[in-house]
């Protein structure tokens, strides 16, 4: 499996929470989109290569080392400090359809300890999507 870039890794992982209950819903989609049309971590990064990349992801998912091996290479392309912007994008996917599912829970709680981030980060990340993502009334 070639080693994805760290912006390819970061597509590569909201694809994975957004298709984790088997449904890519059409929020999820949008949001990923809006992701990488205007986060500061997508700089330099062809906004026209994400359905690319996503497709790669879903490819590399069916092959021997699957979604185990897809997780490895994401963690391997993060540093440290990216790996709490990915947490995040990886909440917001999650929470874009204003609830976050058993499947996408699980993943999230996955992530948290791959990525070895302490329970205070998580906690304050998902608080503030659940925050972002409140609808009016």
């Amino acid at each position: 499996m070639p080693k994805p870039t760290p912006q390819e890794a970061l597509v590569y992982l909201m694809v994975i929470l957004s298709a984790s209950d088997r449904d890519m819903g059409d929020e999820e989609l949008a949001r990923i989109g809006a992701i990488v049309r205007t986060l500061p971590a997508f700089r330099g990064f062809e906004q026209a290569r994400t359905l690319a990349v996503a497709q790669d992801c879903q490819r590399l998912l069916q092959e021997e080392a699957g979604f185990s091996g897809v997780l490895d290479l994401i963690a391997e392309a993060l540093s440290p400090e990216l790996r709490e912007t990915a947490y995040a994008l990886a909440v917001d996917i999650a929470s874009a359809d204003l609830s976050v599912k058993l499947e996408e829970d699980r993943l999230l709680e996955l992530l948290r300890e791959r990525f070895d981030l302490d329970r205070g980060t998580g906690l304050a990340i998902e608080r503030a999507a659940r925050i972002r993502h409140r609808p009016i009334g």
